[in-house]
Protein backbone atom coordinates (compact mmCIF):
# COMPACT_ATOMS: atom_id res chain seq x y z
CA UNK A 1 0.00 0.00 0.00
CA UNK A 2 3.16 2.77 0.73
CA UNK A 3 4.17 2.14 -2.67
CA UNK A 4 0.44 2.09 -4.51
CA UNK A 5 -0.11 5.07 -2.47
CA UNK A 6 3.15 7.15 -3.72
CA UNK A 7 1.98 6.13 -7.45
CA UNK A 8 0.28 8.38 -9.29
CA UNK A 9 -2.60 7.44 -11.01
CA UNK A 10 -3.95 7.66 -14.42
CA UNK A 11 -7.85 8.41 -14.36
CA UNK A 12 -10.49 8.09 -16.73
CA UNK A 13 -9.65 11.33 -19.39
CA UNK A 14 -6.21 11.48 -18.53
CA UNK A 15 -3.77 10.86 -21.32
CA UNK A 16 -0.54 9.20 -19.94
CA UNK A 17 2.35 11.67 -19.97
CA UNK A 18 5.14 10.77 -21.91
CA UNK A 19 6.94 7.76 -20.60
CA UNK A 20 4.32 7.22 -18.42
CA UNK A 21 2.84 7.78 -15.25
CA UNK A 22 5.44 5.89 -12.59
CA UNK A 23 5.37 3.95 -9.54
CA UNK A 24 8.03 3.26 -6.94
CA UNK A 25 9.33 0.06 -7.10
CA UNK A 26 10.14 -0.86 -2.98
CA UNK A 27 8.25 -0.40 -0.33
CA UNK A 28 11.19 1.48 0.94
CA UNK A 29 13.49 4.09 -0.81
CA UNK A 30 16.71 2.62 -1.11
CA UNK A 31 19.33 2.39 2.39
CA UNK A 32 22.27 3.78 0.76
CA UNK A 33 23.19 6.46 -1.59
CA UNK A 34 24.45 4.16 -4.16
CA UNK A 35 21.28 2.33 -4.58
CA UNK A 36 19.29 5.33 -4.68
CA UNK A 37 21.11 6.66 -8.16
CA UNK A 38 20.36 3.46 -9.61
CA UNK A 39 16.50 3.34 -8.90
CA UNK A 40 14.78 3.65 -11.88
CA UNK A 41 11.48 4.17 -12.33
CA UNK A 42 8.63 1.63 -13.34
CA UNK A 43 5.95 2.46 -16.35
CA UNK A 44 2.27 1.59 -15.35
CA UNK A 45 0.55 2.97 -18.12
CA UNK A 46 1.28 3.48 -21.98
CA UNK A 47 3.43 6.54 -23.44
CA UNK A 48 1.40 8.92 -25.50
CA UNK A 49 -0.20 7.38 -28.73
CA UNK A 50 -0.30 3.97 -27.60
CA UNK A 51 -3.29 1.22 -26.97
CA UNK A 52 -4.38 1.57 -23.39
CA UNK A 53 -5.17 -2.40 -24.59
CA UNK A 54 -8.52 -2.00 -23.29
CA UNK A 55 -11.37 -3.45 -25.41
CA UNK A 56 -14.37 -1.05 -27.30
CA UNK A 57 -17.83 -1.79 -25.69
CA UNK A 58 -18.95 -2.11 -22.10
CA UNK A 59 -19.87 1.25 -21.11
CA UNK A 60 -21.91 0.71 -18.79
CA UNK A 61 -19.77 -1.69 -16.98
CA UNK A 62 -17.24 1.03 -16.65
CA UNK A 63 -19.37 3.46 -15.71
CA UNK A 64 -20.61 1.29 -12.70
CA UNK A 65 -16.92 0.84 -11.91
CA UNK A 66 -15.92 4.25 -12.03
CA UNK A 67 -18.94 5.07 -9.46
CA UNK A 68 -17.53 2.89 -6.78
CA UNK A 69 -13.75 4.16 -7.43
CA UNK A 70 -14.96 7.48 -6.61
CA UNK A 71 -15.06 7.08 -2.87
CA UNK A 72 -11.67 5.45 -2.77
CA UNK A 73 -10.32 8.38 -5.38
CA UNK A 74 -11.52 10.89 -2.90
CA UNK A 75 -9.68 9.05 -0.41
CA UNK A 76 -6.62 8.89 -2.20
CA UNK A 77 -6.60 12.58 -2.88
CA UNK A 78 -6.51 13.16 0.99
CA UNK A 79 -3.66 10.76 1.38
CA UNK A 80 -1.42 12.31 -1.17
CA UNK A 81 -2.32 15.87 0.15
CA UNK A 82 -0.21 14.54 3.53
CA UNK A 83 2.81 16.35 4.64
CA UNK A 84 6.54 15.13 3.45
CA UNK A 85 7.06 14.40 7.24
CA UNK A 86 4.49 11.83 7.35
CA UNK A 87 6.96 9.84 5.15
CA UNK A 88 9.09 7.60 7.04
CA UNK A 89 12.40 9.62 8.84
CA UNK A 90 14.86 7.16 7.08
CA UNK A 91 13.31 7.95 3.49
CA UNK A 92 13.48 11.27 4.07
CA UNK A 93 17.27 11.45 5.91
CA UNK A 94 17.62 10.01 1.99
CA UNK A 95 16.59 12.12 0.25
CA UNK A 96 17.78 15.05 2.13
CA UNK A 97 21.49 13.43 1.74
CA UNK A 98 20.60 13.17 -2.11
CA UNK A 99 19.18 16.14 -2.79
CA UNK A 100 20.31 18.58 -0.34
CA UNK A 101 23.62 17.56 0.99
CA UNK A 102 25.29 15.88 -1.77
CA UNK A 103 25.12 18.88 -4.10
CA UNK A 104 27.15 21.03 -1.96
CA UNK A 105 29.66 18.59 -0.80
CA UNK A 106 30.15 17.82 -4.77
CA UNK A 107 30.85 21.46 -5.11
CA UNK A 108 33.79 21.04 -2.40
CA UNK A 109 35.59 18.34 -4.20
CA UNK A 110 34.08 15.32 -2.01
CA UNK A 111 33.93 12.62 -4.38
CA UNK A 112 31.47 9.96 -5.00
CA UNK A 113 33.02 7.52 -3.67
CA UNK A 114 33.85 9.18 -0.49
CA UNK A 115 30.00 9.97 0.37
CA UNK A 116 28.76 7.06 -0.47
CA UNK A 117 31.17 4.73 1.92
CA UNK A 118 30.67 7.38 4.52
CA UNK A 119 26.86 7.52 4.31
CA UNK A 120 26.62 3.13 3.33
CA UNK A 121 23.88 2.22 5.62
CA UNK A 122 23.89 5.09 8.03
CA UNK A 123 20.21 6.08 9.38
CA UNK A 124 19.17 8.50 12.00
CA UNK A 125 20.07 8.41 15.41
CA UNK A 126 16.81 9.41 17.17
CA UNK A 127 18.25 8.54 20.64
CA UNK A 128 20.28 11.34 20.02
CA UNK A 129 19.64 14.91 22.37
CA UNK A 130 18.46 18.04 20.84
CA UNK A 131 16.73 16.74 17.59
CA UNK A 132 13.44 18.30 16.18
CA UNK A 133 11.73 16.03 14.24
CA UNK A 134 10.32 16.95 10.75
CA UNK A 135 7.45 19.07 11.01
CA UNK A 136 7.66 20.07 14.71
CA UNK A 137 9.67 22.80 16.69
CA UNK A 138 12.34 23.09 18.91
CA UNK A 139 11.33 23.17 22.27
CA UNK A 140 13.93 23.17 25.17
CA UNK A 141 14.53 19.78 26.89
CA UNK A 142 13.28 19.31 29.72
CA UNK A 143 16.50 17.51 31.30
CA UNK A 144 19.93 18.90 30.99
CA UNK A 145 22.25 15.90 29.08
CA UNK A 146 25.41 17.89 29.59
CA UNK A 147 27.74 17.58 33.11
CA UNK A 148 28.69 21.21 32.03
CA UNK A 149 25.70 22.87 32.70
CA UNK A 150 24.30 21.12 35.44
CA UNK A 151 25.42 21.25 39.33
CA UNK A 152 28.38 22.83 40.15
CA UNK A 153 29.34 20.90 43.31
CA UNK A 154 28.59 16.83 41.39
CA UNK A 155 30.52 18.48 38.27
CA UNK A 156 33.38 18.75 41.16
CA UNK A 157 33.03 15.49 42.66
CA UNK A 158 36.28 14.50 44.27
CA UNK A 159 36.05 11.25 42.34
CA UNK A 160 36.22 12.87 39.36
CA UNK A 161 38.23 15.49 39.69
CA UNK A 162 41.39 13.26 41.18
CA UNK A 163 41.37 10.93 38.36
CA UNK A 164 42.49 13.42 35.96
CA UNK A 165 44.86 15.09 38.15
CA UNK A 166 46.41 11.69 39.58
CA UNK A 167 46.49 10.54 35.95
CA UNK A 168 47.69 13.69 34.87
CA UNK A 169 50.66 13.24 37.52
CA UNK A 170 51.49 9.61 36.27
CA UNK A 171 51.56 10.78 32.14
CA UNK A 172 53.60 14.18 33.30
CA UNK A 173 56.71 11.87 34.45
CA UNK A 174 55.78 9.51 30.96
CA UNK A 175 55.62 12.36 28.57
CA UNK A 176 58.26 14.85 30.42
CA UNK A 177 60.36 15.15 26.77
CA UNK A 178 57.50 15.67 24.69
CA UNK A 179 55.47 18.10 26.95
CA UNK A 180 58.79 20.16 27.32
CA UNK A 181 58.92 20.24 23.64
CA UNK A 182 55.55 21.06 22.68
CA UNK A 183 55.75 24.29 25.90
CA UNK A 184 58.84 25.46 24.10
CA UNK A 185 56.81 25.34 21.03
CA UNK A 186 53.61 26.99 21.63
CA UNK A 187 53.83 28.14 25.67
CA UNK A 188 51.25 26.21 27.18
CA UNK A 189 52.47 24.56 30.07
CA UNK A 190 51.59 20.98 30.25
CA UNK A 191 49.91 20.26 33.03
CA UNK A 192 46.98 22.27 31.36
CA UNK A 193 47.52 19.51 28.20
CA UNK A 194 47.71 16.80 30.62
CA UNK A 195 44.07 18.09 32.61
CA UNK A 196 41.89 18.45 29.41
CA UNK A 197 43.29 15.03 27.91
CA UNK A 198 42.05 13.78 31.05
CA UNK A 199 39.21 15.23 30.88
CA UNK A 200 38.13 14.49 27.66
CA UNK A 201 38.91 10.88 26.84
CA UNK A 202 40.47 9.97 30.05
CA UNK A 203 44.35 10.09 28.50
CA UNK A 204 42.79 8.33 25.55
CA UNK A 205 41.08 5.32 27.33
CA UNK A 206 37.34 6.22 26.45
CA UNK A 207 35.56 4.14 23.70
CA UNK A 208 33.84 6.41 21.22
CA UNK A 209 30.68 4.51 20.60
CA UNK A 210 29.66 6.16 17.57
CA UNK A 211 29.77 6.56 13.78
CA UNK A 212 30.29 10.24 13.28
CA UNK A 213 28.50 10.30 10.13
CA UNK A 214 25.53 9.30 11.43
CA UNK A 215 25.73 11.47 14.56
CA UNK A 216 26.56 14.44 12.38
CA UNK A 217 24.29 12.95 9.76
CA UNK A 218 21.43 12.95 11.81
CA UNK A 219 22.12 16.53 13.98
CA UNK A 220 22.49 18.11 10.40
CA UNK A 221 19.54 16.45 9.15
CA UNK A 222 16.96 17.67 12.05
CA UNK A 223 18.61 19.12 15.32
CA UNK A 224 18.63 22.64 17.15
CA UNK A 225 21.34 23.42 15.27
CA UNK A 226 21.79 22.49 12.27
CA UNK A 227 23.47 24.62 9.80
CA UNK A 228 26.31 24.22 12.75
CA UNK A 229 26.56 20.28 12.46
CA UNK A 230 26.13 21.05 8.31
CA UNK A 231 29.25 22.39 8.23
CA UNK A 232 30.73 19.69 10.72
CA UNK A 233 29.37 17.06 8.37
CA UNK A 234 31.24 18.73 5.42
CA UNK A 235 34.44 19.01 7.80
CA UNK A 236 34.27 15.05 8.76
CA UNK A 237 33.87 14.39 4.92
CA UNK A 238 37.16 16.23 3.46
CA UNK A 239 38.85 14.89 6.57
CA UNK A 240 37.96 11.40 4.91
CA UNK A 241 38.34 12.96 0.92
CA UNK A 242 41.93 13.89 1.83
CA UNK A 243 42.87 10.77 2.91
CA UNK A 244 43.44 12.17 6.92
CA UNK A 245 41.51 9.69 8.09
CA UNK A 246 39.51 6.66 6.70
CA UNK A 247 35.77 6.23 7.10
CA UNK A 248 36.24 3.28 9.99
CA UNK A 249 38.57 5.78 12.46
CA UNK A 250 35.76 8.37 12.10
CA UNK A 251 34.26 7.43 16.07
CA UNK A 252 33.04 9.89 17.71
CA UNK A 253 31.09 11.41 20.96
CA UNK A 254 27.25 12.13 20.83
CA UNK A 255 28.11 15.54 20.03
CA UNK A 256 29.93 14.14 16.50
CA UNK A 257 33.60 14.96 18.41
CA UNK A 258 37.01 12.86 17.27
CA UNK A 259 39.85 11.50 18.67
CA UNK A 260 41.38 11.65 22.01
CA UNK A 261 41.34 15.92 22.39
CA UNK A 262 37.78 15.57 21.50
CA UNK A 263 37.88 17.71 18.30
CA UNK A 264 34.83 18.57 16.10
CA UNK A 265 35.79 17.78 12.67
CA UNK A 266 36.60 21.89 11.62
CA UNK A 267 38.82 22.07 14.59
CA UNK A 268 41.06 18.79 13.59
CA UNK A 269 41.43 20.24 10.13
CA UNK A 270 42.72 23.61 11.58
CA UNK A 271 44.50 22.60 14.30
CA UNK A 272 45.18 19.08 14.42
CA UNK A 273 49.40 19.02 13.85
CA UNK A 274 51.77 16.19 13.37
CA UNK A 275 54.23 16.36 16.43
CA UNK A 276 55.94 13.21 16.68
CA UNK A 277 56.95 13.01 12.82
CA UNK A 278 55.58 10.62 10.97
CA UNK A 279 53.98 12.66 8.26
CA UNK A 280 50.41 12.49 9.61
CA UNK A 281 48.16 14.24 12.41
CA UNK A 282 47.09 11.60 14.25
CA UNK A 283 44.63 12.16 17.22
CA UNK A 284 43.69 8.64 17.95
CA UNK A 285 46.32 6.73 18.41
CA UNK A 286 49.57 9.75 18.88
CA UNK A 287 50.08 10.97 22.42
CA UNK A 288 52.56 13.50 21.04
CA UNK A 289 50.40 14.72 18.40
CA UNK A 290 47.36 14.70 20.68
CA UNK A 291 49.04 16.92 23.41
CA UNK A 292 50.38 19.35 20.40
CA UNK A 293 47.34 19.62 18.59
CA UNK A 294 45.41 20.87 21.78
CA UNK A 295 48.04 23.52 22.15
CA UNK A 296 47.98 24.52 18.81
CA UNK A 297 44.29 25.19 19.83
CA UNK A 298 44.45 26.72 22.71
CA UNK A 299 47.25 29.34 20.95
CA UNK A 300 45.03 29.85 18.49
CA UNK A 301 42.41 31.54 20.20
CA UNK A 302 44.48 33.74 22.44
CA UNK A 303 46.63 31.46 24.92
CA UNK A 304 49.09 34.10 26.58
CA UNK A 305 52.43 32.74 27.58
CA UNK A 306 53.52 33.35 31.22
CA UNK A 307 49.88 33.98 32.51
CA UNK A 308 47.87 31.64 34.72
CA UNK A 309 44.01 30.36 34.11
CA UNK A 310 43.33 32.73 37.61
CA UNK A 311 42.76 32.65 41.51
CA UNK A 312 40.00 31.70 44.19
CA UNK A 313 38.95 34.91 45.73
CA UNK A 314 36.78 35.80 48.56
CA UNK A 315 33.85 38.81 47.30
CA UNK A 316 32.49 41.45 50.14
CA UNK A 317 29.51 41.36 49.99
CA UNK A 318 29.76 45.48 48.81
CA UNK A 319 30.53 43.97 45.49
CA UNK A 320 27.51 42.80 43.27
CA UNK A 321 27.84 39.16 41.85
CA UNK A 322 26.81 41.19 38.86
CA UNK A 323 29.58 42.94 37.94
CA UNK A 324 30.76 39.30 36.43
CA UNK A 325 31.29 38.32 33.19
CA UNK A 326 34.29 38.97 30.46
CA UNK A 327 33.01 42.16 29.11
CA UNK A 328 33.20 43.68 32.87
CA UNK A 329 36.98 43.49 33.07
CA UNK A 330 39.09 45.30 35.67
CA UNK A 331 42.75 45.24 36.38
CA UNK A 332 43.71 43.03 39.24
CA UNK A 333 44.74 45.94 41.10
CA UNK A 334 41.02 47.46 41.19
CA UNK A 335 39.91 44.58 42.38
CA UNK A 336 41.88 44.26 44.74
CA UNK A 337 40.93 47.78 46.47
CA UNK A 338 37.19 46.95 46.21
CA UNK A 339 38.20 44.26 49.00
CA UNK A 340 38.55 41.17 46.90
CA UNK A 341 41.34 38.75 48.46
CA UNK A 342 43.04 35.93 47.08
CA UNK A 343 41.95 33.15 49.93
CA UNK A 344 44.52 32.07 51.99
CA UNK A 345 45.63 35.25 53.19
CA UNK A 346 48.14 35.33 49.01
CA UNK A 347 48.70 38.51 47.91
CA UNK A 348 48.25 38.78 44.08
CA UNK A 349 51.52 38.28 42.22
CA UNK A 350 52.88 41.54 41.83
CA UNK A 351 53.13 40.96 38.09
CA UNK A 352 49.69 40.70 37.69
CA UNK A 353 48.28 43.75 39.40
CA UNK A 354 48.54 46.21 36.52
CA UNK A 355 46.93 43.38 34.06
CA UNK A 356 43.30 42.76 33.77
CA UNK A 357 40.95 40.11 35.44
CA UNK A 358 37.52 39.54 35.29
CA UNK A 359 35.12 38.16 38.24
CA UNK A 360 33.60 34.64 38.01
CA UNK A 361 31.00 33.40 40.44
CA UNK A 362 30.22 30.01 38.67
CA UNK A 363 27.26 29.60 41.14
CA UNK A 364 26.80 33.14 42.06
CA UNK A 365 26.60 33.43 45.68
CA UNK A 366 26.16 29.55 46.17
CA UNK A 367 30.19 28.52 45.33
CA UNK A 368 33.73 29.11 45.41
CA UNK A 369 34.58 32.86 43.45
CA UNK A 370 37.65 33.49 41.37
CA UNK A 371 39.25 36.43 39.78
CA UNK A 372 39.68 35.31 36.18
CA UNK A 373 42.86 35.87 33.21
CA UNK A 374 42.05 35.78 29.73
CA UNK A 375 43.64 32.35 29.54
CA UNK A 376 40.15 31.22 31.37
CA UNK A 377 38.08 32.35 28.16
CA UNK A 378 40.50 30.50 26.31
CA UNK A 379 39.94 27.48 27.78
CA UNK A 380 36.45 28.07 28.00
CA UNK A 381 37.08 28.34 23.58
CA UNK A 382 37.65 24.64 24.02
CA UNK A 383 34.03 23.93 25.60
CA UNK A 384 32.00 26.89 26.29
CA UNK A 385 30.93 26.13 29.83
CA UNK A 386 32.40 27.74 32.21
CA UNK A 387 32.30 25.14 34.97
CA UNK A 388 34.65 22.99 32.02
CA UNK A 389 37.01 25.87 32.12
CA UNK A 390 37.44 26.03 35.82
CA UNK A 391 37.74 22.06 35.99
CA UNK A 392 40.83 22.55 33.31
CA UNK A 393 42.38 25.25 35.37
CA UNK A 394 41.84 23.59 38.75
CA UNK A 395 42.95 20.37 37.48
CA UNK A 396 45.66 21.64 35.99
CA UNK A 397 46.76 23.58 39.66
CA UNK A 398 46.80 20.04 41.06
CA UNK A 399 48.80 18.12 38.70
CA UNK A 400 51.51 20.80 39.07
CA UNK A 401 51.12 21.47 43.15
CA UNK A 402 49.50 18.62 44.41
CA UNK A 403 46.09 17.89 45.55
CA UNK A 404 43.95 20.45 47.45
CA UNK A 405 40.73 21.36 46.76
CA UNK A 406 38.86 25.03 46.35
CA UNK A 407 38.21 26.98 49.91
CA UNK A 408 34.69 28.07 48.95
CA UNK A 409 31.83 25.15 48.89
CA UNK A 410 29.46 24.12 46.26
CA UNK A 411 25.91 24.98 47.55
CA UNK A 412 23.03 22.81 46.71
CA UNK A 413 22.22 24.56 43.71
CA UNK A 414 21.84 23.54 40.07
CA UNK A 415 19.08 20.89 40.59
CA UNK A 416 16.29 22.83 38.35
CA UNK A 417 14.88 21.14 34.87
CA UNK A 418 16.48 22.99 31.94
CA UNK A 419 13.09 24.27 30.70
CA UNK A 420 12.66 25.83 34.22
CA UNK A 421 15.28 27.90 33.70
CA UNK A 422 14.38 28.86 30.30
CA UNK A 423 11.60 29.86 31.07
CA UNK A 424 12.80 31.72 33.44
CA UNK A 425 15.37 33.53 30.87
CA UNK A 426 12.40 34.41 28.83
CA UNK A 427 10.69 36.00 31.72
CA UNK A 428 13.95 38.33 32.31
CA UNK A 429 14.12 39.23 28.56
CA UNK A 430 10.17 40.40 28.76
CA UNK A 431 11.26 42.63 31.06
CA UNK A 432 14.55 44.01 29.23
CA UNK A 433 17.19 42.04 30.94
CA UNK A 434 20.52 40.63 28.58
CA UNK A 435 20.52 36.31 29.37
CA UNK A 436 22.50 36.08 26.00
CA UNK A 437 20.03 33.25 25.14
CA UNK A 438 16.80 31.75 26.30
CA UNK A 439 18.75 28.26 26.10
CA UNK A 440 18.10 26.56 29.73
CA UNK A 441 22.07 27.50 30.66
CA UNK A 442 22.37 29.29 33.37
CA UNK A 443 25.45 31.56 31.99
CA UNK A 444 27.19 34.73 33.21
CA UNK A 445 24.71 37.09 31.45
CA UNK A 446 21.87 34.70 33.28
CA UNK A 447 23.60 34.81 36.28
CA UNK A 448 24.11 38.76 36.39
CA UNK A 449 21.29 39.37 35.17
CA UNK A 450 19.25 37.37 38.13
CA UNK A 451 21.30 39.27 40.39
CA UNK A 452 20.62 42.73 39.06
CA UNK A 453 16.10 41.77 39.52
CA UNK A 454 16.89 40.71 42.97
CA UNK A 455 18.71 44.14 43.58
CA UNK A 456 16.18 46.13 41.76
CA UNK A 457 13.11 44.47 44.00
CA UNK A 458 14.85 44.73 47.27
CA UNK A 459 16.19 41.36 47.68
CA UNK A 460 19.68 39.91 48.24
CA UNK A 461 21.70 39.40 44.99
CA UNK A 462 22.35 35.31 44.81
CA UNK A 463 23.09 35.88 40.71
CA UNK A 464 21.67 31.75 41.06
CA UNK A 465 18.66 30.90 40.00
CA UNK A 466 16.29 29.02 42.20
CA UNK A 467 12.75 27.70 42.70
CA UNK A 468 11.44 30.29 44.42
CA UNK A 469 12.82 32.99 41.46
CA UNK A 470 11.48 31.06 38.95
CA UNK A 471 7.93 31.20 40.51
CA UNK A 472 8.87 34.93 41.44
CA UNK A 473 9.89 36.12 37.95
CA UNK A 474 7.14 34.11 36.08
Amino acid sequence: MTAFLRAPLCPAGHLPHEGGDWQLRGRRFPSNVRDWRKWKRQPISPRVGEMSGRTEGGAVERALRGLVLIPFLVTLVLLLATPASAAPIDDQFRAWLQNDLWPEAKAKGISEKTFDTAFDGVKPNLKLPDLVLPGKKATTPRKQHQAEFGSPGAYFAEKTVRAVTSGGRTREAANARTLAAIEERYGVPGEVLLAIWGRETGFGAAKMPYDAFEVLGTKAFMSTKKAFFRTELLAALEIVERGLAPVGAMKSSWAGALGQPQFMPTSFLKHAVDFDGDGRADIWNSVPDTLASIANYLVHYGWVKGRGWGFEVTVPESVSCSLEGPDQGKKISEWAAMGIKRVGGKAFPASELKKEGFLLMPAGRSGPAFIATPNFYVLKQYNTSDLYALFIGHGADRIANGDSNFSGSWGAVGGLHRSDIAALQRALEAKGYDVGSADGLPGFKTRRSIGKWQAKNGQAATCFPDADLVAAIK
